[in-house]
């Protein structure tokens, strides 16, 4: 069994941050709904304190973890090293979702390079956190990051991307609310 921690402290933070993927995983309400586990990357994730953590959301192909939060707010977040030390930590709390003009999605998206897929900003409220072995996690190396969403988006231009959002972000596979640029 892992260790319970009472605290992100300056150790876990650092561990945190220096990780180039997680995960992010949510599901509705609803007992027939979809769970989604969701990719991140990027330099897009931020510590902001003890108990609270937020990333910079990039217009995706989907909505679900804008959706899944707004029906009832519960997500765990997933850090696995893949470096030589194995470790896995989990961050379980509810989350919050922030546009633009919100304090929090100004603060958190100018903690990070621009990118104009930015759609919102997710904060979690933190209250359980874990580790535990990884040991069946491999190894790997890093090769670089993809500039795709970024390219993605600079091309289709700012009315592009509110119309991509409208069509491809409105509702969850489960057609729950997404994302709304109001």
């Amino acid at each position: 069994m892992g260790k319970i921690f009472e605290r992100i402290d300056d150790s876990l933070k650092a561990w945190i941050q220096a990780q180039p993927v997680w995960f992010v995983g949510t599901a509705p309400l609803q007992s027939d709904g979809h769970v989604n586990v969701s990719p991140r990357g990027h330099d897009s994730f931020s510590v902001l304190g003890e108990h609270e953590v937020a990333w910079v959301d990039y217009t995706g192909s989907g909505v679900e973890t804008i959706a899944h939060i707004r029906d009832n707010g519960r997500v765990c977040l997933m850090f696995s090293s893949f470096d030589s030390r194995p470790r896995i930590v989990r961050l379980h709390g509810t989350g919050s979702v922030w546009l633009p003009g919100d304090a929090m999605f100004e603060d958190v998206v100018a903690r990070h390079p621009s990118n104009p897929s930015t759609r919102a900003v997710i904060s979690v409220d933190v209250t359980r956190i874990s580790d535990s072995c990884g040991w069946g996690v491999p190894t790997m190396d890093l090769v670089g990051e993809r500039d795709l969403i970024q390219r993605h988006a600079e091309k289709k231009g700012v009315d592009g991307m509110v119309k991509y959002r409208a069509e491809r972000n409105a509702t969850s596979i489960d057609g729950l609310p997404g994302f709304r640029a109001d």
